[in-house]
């Protein structure tokens, strides 16, 4: 049968184009920061791509399913705030079509965390994303070998920091502390690792921050706000 013949030549010379894609986000800090690939890498490369071959890709149906929590705790003034997190978990479904006319259906599943309005977005952000790799088996990251990835672009070296030996003094690190500015990061990292055992994440924070009593309790409070193993 050759009903979905063009369709699947044209996806092939996709598959052909792009090699690959780097992990170009930098996501969390410390020994629990990881790379991921970024959104905005997957659409240009390939919805570049799919341009050249006659292809293009419509959502079509949507399930999604969600959860609230909301919780109060109090903030560093002592005054009660209500807070609350947002799950959302979505299955869609599009259509792959090509400029023959042929089409097949392609599905695709994501789900988002968010203090506000933004869970849903990056739910169906997630699913089209690697709805898209799945479809053309683009590698991610370093490629092997002498290829290329598919519009990479080498970023600036990034140093890790490297963890304190028994001859490092405690003064020797910077101090964390509410007022410095990378506090917000630390604050964002526990908000995002809200799973993870408090004392874990702290002992990242430690490899690159001298914290005191005062830093430590703010942060547990954010932990526990968004931890029920917490207490």
């Amino acid at each position: 049968m050759n009903e979905k013949k063009q369709i699947a030549e044209a996806l092939n010379e996709v598959m052909k184009e792009v090699k690959g894609i780097e992990k170009s986000l930098k996501v969390g800090v410390g020994n629990a920061a990881y790379s991921g690939v970024a959104d905005k890498d997957v659409k240009r490369i390939i919805g570049s791509a799919f341009q050249k071959n006659g292809l293009s890709i419509l959502p079509t149906d949507i399930e999604a399913e969600h959860e609230v929590n909301r919780w109060e705790e109090a903030d560093y003034n002592g005054k009660i705030r209500s807070k609350q997190q947002v799950f959302t978990s979505v299955k869609t479904k599009y259509l792959l079509l090509h400029t023959s006319g042929e089409s097949i259906e392609v599905m695709g599943y994501g789900h988002g965390v968010d203090s506000q309005d933004k869970s849903a977005p990056k739910a169906l952000t997630y699913a089209l994303k690697y709805a898209l790799l799945h479809l053309t088996m683009a590698p991610t990251g370093t490629i092997d070998g002498d290829v290329t990835p598919s519009g990479s672009i080498t970023p600036p070296p990034v140093s890790k920091p490297e963890a304190p030996n028994d001859e490092t003094k405690e003064n020797d690190l910077p101090t964390l502390n509410k007022s410095s500015k990378a506090f917000k990061d630390v604050e964002t990292y526990f908000k995002d690792n809200s799973t993870t055992k408090f004392e874990d994440l702290l002992a990242n924070v430690n490899i690159k921050y001298k914290t005191t009593k005062f830093t430590e309790n703010a942060l547990k409070k954010i932990h526990n706000g968004t931890d029920n193993k917490e207490a």
